[in-house]
């Protein structure tokens, strides 16, 4: 079952359960993955988006969703911060799981043997396998720095 048809029968699932947190929170996830659709048309792209897209978009929204948590609670509105971290959960239901740090280590010296890179210039191919073999399943943005240091 593909993630689109899997985000298709939870929806169904909460509408019927009457799940209205759980319902909302899947229904901005159909809408983002609608907005990918209709800009890749636009750009004269396939008529919907891959999966790995729609990874990345999910990936996205769990990103946005720890920033805003932190933010409310900073500002001390918890009530929101616990909604954020609820569509955090419901998002991270249709996620593959993510790597373990001991995990990420291997995978970047994996990464970096295949693109064959020995300095620093090649960081991009790194990244792109990365990207290609893991997506969703960790955070680019505390691997680059790991893949930095070990092309220094």
């Amino acid at each position: 079952m593909s993630l689109r048809e899997q985000l298709q029968t939870a929806l169904k699932e909460a509408m019927r359960a009457k799940a209205a947190d759980r319902l909302s929170t899947l229904r901005l996830i159909n809408a983002a993955i609608k907005d990918r659709d209709i800009a890749s048309r636009g750009e004269g792209g396939p008529e919907m988006v891959g999966e790995d897209a729609i990874l990345a978009i999910m990936g996205k929204m769990v990103k946005q969703r720890h920033e805003s948590a932190r933010a409310y609670e900073e500002g001390g509105r918890l009530e929101l911060a616990e909604k954020e971290l609820a569509e955090i959960t419901v998002i991270e239901e249709f996620l593959p799981r993510q790597l373990t740090g001991d995990e990420v280590e291997i995978a970047v010296k994996a990464a970096i043997a295949e693109a064959g890179a020995t300095s620093i210039r090649d960081m991009g191919k790194v990244m792109a396998v990365l990207k290609g073999k893991y997506t969703g399943q960790m955070d680019f943005g505390t691997v680059g720095p790991k893949v930095k240091d070990l092309l220094a």
